[in-house]
């Protein structure tokens, strides 16, 4: 699954632990969504998505054989 975090964390100029704090997750937690390691809930894929008024489909793309 491809995802948007790292850019959309650069436009509102905060840090993984800055959107872990938001969405209630360790700092680790974001870094293996972002490089990929890690599949987030749909849960926590929303939280995501909220903190940058985004849609989920908007933050995260599933890949082909995902």
């Amino acid at each position: 699954m491809k995802n948007r975090i790292r850019i959309e964390r650069a436009i509102l100029n905060i840090t993984q632990a800055d959107l872990a704090d938001r969405v209630q997750v360790s700092r680790q937690t974001i870094n293996a969504i972002e490089a990929g390691k890690y599949s987030p809930t749909l849960a926590l894929g929303m939280k995501i998505a909220q903190q940058f008024e985004k849609t989920v489909n908007e933050v995260f793309e599933l890949e082909e054989g995902d």
